[in-house]
């Protein structure tokens, strides 16, 4: 992303505010004039307090004053009175509050800039923040299996990063000019010859913003890689952290944190010395400027204090917001690195796309018929010409080994992933026709791995169907068989579950996932290896809640365990990707086929 891109999507997101940015600007471009009002201040107050024979006093100091500031200052001495030729000392007084009122009016200005440019680029970022946030969680799930958690964590945090550098840079990208321009044009308005001379040094300022901005560049990428294999390490860490435990993994992986850490610190530290060594060259440059000025001022022309003062002090506050943007360059080209991907993230877009015109879906009493369907990850094929159909409330038992594509065709139902070729139907709607959210609503899922949220009890069952009522909660616990367990506990269902519900055991864990999607009351059911990673008595109470979970609804079943499926209207046998064989239990043990030899290894005993 080139600097110009990056300053339109910056645009893009501070477009909303536009009214409080005009008045940050406008504040900004103030703050800048200010500093010229300050300068001149100074010179009438030394011109004033310490009048040379060039000088002319204070009279002549006035009638010198620029704009607005001699029109107040020439309607005060014509109502003050004189005496005995010397100026009033109200007057002298009022001329020397000018120095007070003008930091007065520039610290305010100034304040008001920040303030304003802060506020806007808070809630630009924030509002980055969400729509990035939101968009991830639109993507398929094809991305997710491609990007680690680590790195989108990442992502997410850059955006503070990026929100630091705009707040400085809208505070300081109009301050800074108008204050470099004001004071340069007093400058020349009044000695212009001089100012001419002290400006040689200028280009100067530039070689080292030139060379130190591709250093920052280049260290902004790499601190970013750093940073994502932190969040990275971090993750893996934490999530995994009964296996770092039971294989005394803490020293290794502390090790490689300290060595990742040492790698963030080392180009964290590039980008420092990139940002800041530029000011203190320009300071150095400007300095030089100063002295040889100075010396030309001591032998060639003769000055007044006031004519000396303001003119040095002029040179020097011009120098300052030089030093300040070119901080701010650095800052900007590391933003821009940072942005870099978070805009490509945003501008990603779903394999699953949403229909143009989408149709209405009704799955209660419809069929479910997938129609040759063939599916690949890539270059592997991982479902082949499946040509199935499902009658409405029907228990379907999917069995196979393992990576023959029984979770595949289940994620195709719910267009986590689309067909390759071929169609899913339900009562003859193809499911690219209607939106994926109308299509999720229809169904509901219980997993082996149980996700619950750190949350309390009567959310996370509530996540079934947002907005239910307290009753209709504890009704689903009680058809769960989980109610008698929340209430054993002291704060029953305000009870809070954890992180990922580890303060619950597996079997309590389900039966809460049971409740959620006893809840949703969706006619088609999911159970994918529901009870396979439970004890026989978690299994039990586990069981019974599925049994009437599944009363009167179209369930298709992943199962391992074949016990839990000799029941089922019909059994579908995948092997490679292929559907090798369907009928009821007996009917394929009779067979003799696969179904027959997976059942035999596993009651062989």
């Amino acid at each position: 992303m080139t600097t110009l891109e990056y300053l339109r999507q910056v645009w893009s997101l501070v477009r909303p505010y536009r009214v409080r940015l005009f008045l940050g600007v406008l504040c900004g471009v103030l703050s800048g004039l200010a500093n010229g009002l300050l300068v001149v201040s100074v010179k009438l107050v030394v011109d004033t307090v310490f009048p040379t024979a060039g000088s002319g006093g204070l009279m002549t100091s006035l009638q010198k004053a620029p704009g607005v500031l001699r029109g107040v200052l020439d309607h005060l001495a014509a109502l003050l009175p004189k005496t005995g030729g010397v100026e009033s000392p109200v007057l002298i007084v009022l001329v020397v509050s000018t120095i007070p009122l003008a930091m007065l009016l520039r610290g305010g200005l100034t304040y008001l800039n920040i303030y304003f440019m802060s506020w806007v680029s808070c809630r630009a970022i924030s509002d980055l923040r969400v729509r990035l946030y939101s968009h991830l969680l639109s993507l398929s799930l094809s991305f997710f299996n491609r990007t680690t958690t680590g790195e989108l964590i990442t992502r997410i945090n850059d955006a503070s990063v990026i929100q630091n550098t705009i707040s400085a840079a809208l505070a300081t990208i109009i301050r800074e000019p108008i204050t470099i321009v004001a004071l340069l044009a007093l400058l020349f308005s009044q000695q212009a010859k001089l100012t001419f001379i002290s400006m040689l040094v200028l280009p100067l300022c530039v070689i080292p913003v030139a060379v130190y901005g591709r250093k920052v560049r280049k260290s902004a990428r790499a601190f970013q890689a750093e940073s994502i294999g932190l969040s990275e390490l971090i993750q893996e860490s934490f999530t995994g952290y009964r296996i770092v435990k039971a294989y005394n993994l803490e020293q290794t992986l502390a090790e490689r944190f300290r060595q990742s850490s040492r790698q963030f610190v080392n180009f964290y530290m590039r980008i420092v010395r990139a940002t800041d060594i530029p000011g203190p060259m320009i300071e150095f440059a400007g300095s030089v400027g100063v002295a040889l000025l100075i010396l030309y001022i001591s032998f060639v022309t003769k000055q007044t204090p006031g004519d000396f003062l303001q003119f040095v002090l002029s040179l020097f506050l011009v120098y300052a917001p030089i030093k300040t943007l070119t901080r701010l360059h650095s800052q900007v080209q590391q933003s821009r690195i940072l942005s870099d991907g978070i805009f490509a993230l945003l501008q990603l877009q779903s394999t699953v796309l949403e229909p143009a015109s989408p149709k209405p879906l009704r799955a209660a009493g419809a069929p479910l018929h997938f129609d040759h369907v063939s599916f690949d990850y890539g270059d592997k094929p991982v479902l082949q010409d499946i040509h199935l159909t499902v009658r409405p409330g029907q228990l379907v038992a999917l069995v196979g080994a393992s990576g023959s594509g029984k979770t595949t065709l289940t994620n195709l139902l719910l267009r986590f992933y689309d067909p390759k070729q071929g169609a899913i139907r339900i009562g003859g709607v193809d499911l690219r026709e209607v939106t994926t959210h109308s299509l999720r609503a229809e169904m509901a899922i219980v997993t082996q791995e149980t996700i619950l949220f750190n949350d309390t009890i009567r959310r996370n069952i509530e996540l079934g169907r947002p907005g239910a009522t307290d009753a209709e909660i504890e009704q689903a616990a009680r058809h769960a068989y989980a109610y008698d367990f929340i209430m054993e506990r002291p704060q029953g269902f305000e009870t809070v579950v954890g992180e990922r519900g580890m303060s619950l055991s597996g079997g309590q864990r389900q039966r809460l996932a049971i409740a959620r999607a006893i809840l949703r009351n969706a006619p088609i059911l999911i159970l994918d290896e529901a009870t396979s990673a439970l004890d026989t008595e978690s299994e039990r109470a586990v069981q019974a809640a599925l049994d009437d979970l599944m009363q009167n609804r179209t369930t298709l079943c992943i199962a391992h365990r074949l016990s839990t499926i000799q029941h089922a209207d019909l059994i579908v046998v995948l092997s490679e990707g292929r559907i090798v064989e369907t009928g009821n239990h007996e009917e394929l043990v009779r067979r003799g086929g696969h179904y027959q030899k997976l059942h035999a290894l596993q009651f062989k005993a």
